[in-house]
């Protein structure tokens, strides 16, 4: 009796050891897990004081090496239950079918994952950049593993998974120069003088004050030593349609520039009578039409 006591205590004080092992060992891993991502943090923030170094590529980096100190945290703690290696074997030999499953449903994170690495390598994006991504325009905030998170300027988040990002189309705003060439445009009628509503709408640009006044850039549309433009680049209907090149420094300020100067341009041509026409529709009825 006192043997089989013995045997049974000795046996519960090997599972609390046990027990005490695997949860050091988990609370050791969360621990190191966190001081690693302090640790890339603060250098971080120390050597980008000095030297050119890309967030993306860090924060990306960052969270990979703290998920592979978690994932081996938990395979060490795993490795410590007995019976735990002949168990797992066991298990997969006699549950293919489940590991099938189990393994079409981790396609969908490893994919994000891998996009993500991608992403911080190739970079088509980094944090901060103005992108317009699935008719969303905004600032990506934040790359992780798995997905894209983009502030819109409604201050909305939008949050993309990296393997679906992957494959859209991106309009990056940012990348390499941010300097953009605005455009607005305005319809005129046809009683209205084109040359004076092209010096009224020049005249307004040139006021604005975050309009780029010395850009050497040369594009297509605007040549090399003009810094805007008018054109007339359409004929409808009911109205002669004005278009306005301008350079801005990035591409929200050119939407704020072409919310300023519509405005502008309005109240010009409404005190030089510069009509900007809407459509006009004729109705004729059939009983007013002469009958022979």
């Amino acid at each position: 009796m006192v043997s089989r006591l013995d045997g049974l205590l000795g046996f519960g004080n090997g599972v609390l050891v046990l027990l005490a092992q695997i949860s050091f060992i988990l609370v050791a891993t969360i621990v190191i897990a966190r001081i690693a991502g302090r640790i890339f943090t603060k250098t971080f923030n120390g050597i980008s004081k000095s030297r050119m170094i890309d967030e993306t590529q860090f924060m990306v980096l960052r969270r990979l090496v703290v998920f592979i100190i978690y994932l081996l945290g938990l395979a060490v703690a795993g490795s410590m239950v007995p019976g735990f290696s002949t168990l797992g074997v066991s298990l997969l030999a006699s549950a293919g079918v489940i590991a099938i499953i189990v393994g079409f449903a981790a396609q969908q994170t490893f994919s994000n994952v891998i996009a993500g690495v991608f992403i911080a390598l190739f970079e088509p994006f980094k944090v901060g950049d103005k992108v317009s991504i699935k008719d969303e325009y905004g600032t990506i905030e934040d790359i992780t593993l798995r997905h894209t998170v983009i502030r819109t300027w409604q201050e909305k988040r939008v949050i993309i998974p990296n393997s679906k990002i992957g494959e859209e189309y991106i309009i990056n705003y940012s990348h390499r120069d941010p300097r953009i060439l605005g455009t607005l445009e305005i319809g005129i009628s046809y009683d209205s003088d084109i040359d004076k509503s092209r010096a009224i709408m020049l005249e307004e640009a040139e006021k604005h004050p975050k309009i780029l006044k010395d850009v050497r850039i040369r594009t297509e549309f605007l040549p090399f030593n003009e810094v805007l433009k008018v054109s007339l680049i359409e004929l409808t209907d009911f109205a002669q349609t004005m278009r306005l090149y301008y350079w801005a420094p990035d591409q929200t300020t050119a939407i704020k520039i072409k919310f300023d100067l519509t405005e502008a341009i309005k109240k010009r041509f409404d005190k030089e009578g510069i009509e900007i026409p809407f459509p006009y529709r004729t109705l004729v009825y059939k009983k007013d039409l002469n009958t022979k």
